[in-house]
């Protein structure tokens, strides 16, 4: 089953389109002609389980909550190990992406191998655009997921886990 990439957030708030717009460039630089199918998800949390389902090897992108760092980008292996609550602190939604991944895990539902990159944001305020450090993480994401593959995929940090 090929690669995919699902990026997640909310295009009217800030930082938090973040894994919306590193779908949206991968997309533009080819990646569905190397194979790699993408996903922009935008909803209640929950709704990801049907994608972790149909999924042998998936990556998730989305924001994490602001520590100082905005734009560091973070990589944690979700089938392995519980992700830091902190850091994904952010959604809007009743679901985030770390309580989805531990009802998926209990469900038994996880896909075979699901690395989560997290772009650190610096705001979530309604219809602001993207902090410059954050839009920079995005293309450098995205040039990466583009570039390298899969199995590459979790000694991507750039930042130490947090």
């Amino acid at each position: 089953m090929a690669l995919r990439i699902v990026g997640c957030g909310n295009l009217d708030r800030g930082d938090d389109g973040a894994g919306l717009l590193a779908v949206r460039r991968l997309r533009a630089l080819g990646a569905e002609s190397r194979g790699m199918k993408l996903f922009e998800h935008s909803g209640d949390g929950l709704n990801l389980i049907d994608i972790f389902s149909d999924s042998d090897d998936l990556i998730v992108v989305d924001a994490t909550a602001p520590s100082g760092q905005p734009g560091c980008i973070r990589v944690w292996n979700a089938k392995d190990a519980v992700l830091p609550k902190q850091a994904l602190l952010c959604s809007t939604h009743a679901f985030d992406i770390r309580e989805t991944i531990e009802l998926a895990r209990a469900l038994d539902r996880l896909p075979s191998r699901l690395i989560i990159f997290g772009i650190e944001a610096a705001r979530f305020d309604f219809v602001a655009a993207l902090t410059p450090e954050v839009e920079a993480a995005v293309g450098k994401l995205a040039r990466l997921l583009f570039e390298m593959s899969s199995a590459a995929c979790d000694s991507l940090a750039a930042c130490p886990p947090q």
